[in-house]
């Protein structure tokens, strides 16, 4: 049995709708669709992010401070850079990656009754864009979006190969995640409790994600573009690249480095930092011929932690994180798309 989502089933207007939508305004260069859809096809300058050696974290004051720096300067200039000798073996990311690649290779009709065959909870299992109203609002993946504390249930009673590989990956990108967040704390002169205090295995989610080959790569995204709602993301892909960012005002293809772990700034972070550290647009464009992995794991709060500057005068009102997600489901269910931290300005 198939193991793809069925996009062309689901959303078969949309690609009736293209079809017509084309051959009738080829010529409309006003036509908002169709400059997104030109926006996929241009040919990206590939870019390495700022490297991070963390094992000079290590290495003395002089030498550990100027690591801390680099982390800093990064998410200030980039809001993405990629970090090596990080605390996870090269064994236990292929794990993972092989563990992924069997859970993924189910049937569509399993995954989708993912409670009954997977020992997920209902609603983890996730693909395509259920709001979206026309194919440049399609994301062309699926995933699994499991919270820790799923994950370190499942393990603890020893259900399978993939929770205990999840366990593992979990516990070491959440120290992992905790020590970049106090690091920018520190480095804006705050030596803080707060992510120690409030970002909870119970609070953040670990994302598996698969990125089908795509027929029409030029006109569906893989991720549509967006800014991450948490603290900090940690990313493990492979090498098929696709992961783009904004820098300088363009879009820019990551290049691929197996060794390292991609870190990007969130919208928490951000408003945090009163805008010193960047939440930048991302997005991954799709493949014709090679479907794509990747892990994904997001440092988050409880709903109920009040958010707000660390500085004055604040750029942004106090907002409590359940209220941020609530404001971004409701942009998304009205307007197609999130529209996240402006919505927050004092």
């Amino acid at each position: 049995m198939d193991s793809d989502p069925p996009f062309h089933k689901a959303y078969k207007t949309f690609f009736d709708n293209a079809s017509t939508t084309t051959a009738t305004t080829n010529n409309n260069n006003n036509n908002k669709d169709n400059k997104d859809q030109e926006a996929i096809k241009v040919i990206f300058e590939e870019c390495e992010l700022p490297l991070i050696d963390l094992r000079r974290l290590e290495l003395g004051d002089s030498e550990g401070e100027e690591c801390k720096s680099e982390i800093a300067r990064a998410s200030q200039e980039w809001g993405f850079f990629q970090v090596v000798n990080h605390g996870i073996s090269s064994e236990l990311l292929q794990k993972m990656k092989s563990e992924q690649e069997k859970v993924f290779q189910q049937s569509f009709d399993k995954k989708s009754q993912e409670h009954k065959y997977l020992n997920f909870s209902a609603g983890t299992y996730r693909w395509g864009s259920p709001t979206a109203t026309s194919l440049r609002q399609l994301s062309w993946s699926e995933a699994f979006h499991i919270p820790l504390n799923k994950i370190f249930a499942s393990s603890a009673a020893g259900l399978d190969d993939l929770s205990s590989t999840m366990e593992q990956f979990a516990t070491t990108v959440s120290s992992l995640a905790l020590k970049l967040a106090e690091i920018l704390a520190e480095k804006l002169g705050h030596k803080s409790t707060f992510f120690h205090e409030n970002c909870l295995p119970s609070t953040c989610y670990l994302r598996m994600n698969r990125y089908p080959p795509c027929p029409i790569p030029s006109e569906v995204f893989g991720l549509m573009p967006h800014t991450d709602s948490d603290f900090l993301t940690i990313l493990h892909q492979d090498q098929v690249g696709g992961l783009q960012l904004v820098k300088d005002d363009r879009w820019i293809a990551v290049k691929p480095n197996p060794e390292a772990l991609i870190i990007n700034i969130g919208d928490l972070f951000q408003a945090w930092s009163n805008n010193v550290y960047k939440s930048v647009q991302h997005r991954v464009v799709t493949n014709l011929q090679v479907e794509r992995f990747s892990t994904a794991y997001f440092f988050c709060p409880s709903y109920e932690t009040m958010i707000e500057s660390c500085c004055e005068p604040s750029v942004y009102r106090k907002f409590s994180f359940g209220e941020y997600r609530h404001q971004v489901q409701e942009d998304v269910k009205q307007l197609g798309s999130k529209v996240g931290l402006p919505r927050f300005l004092v």
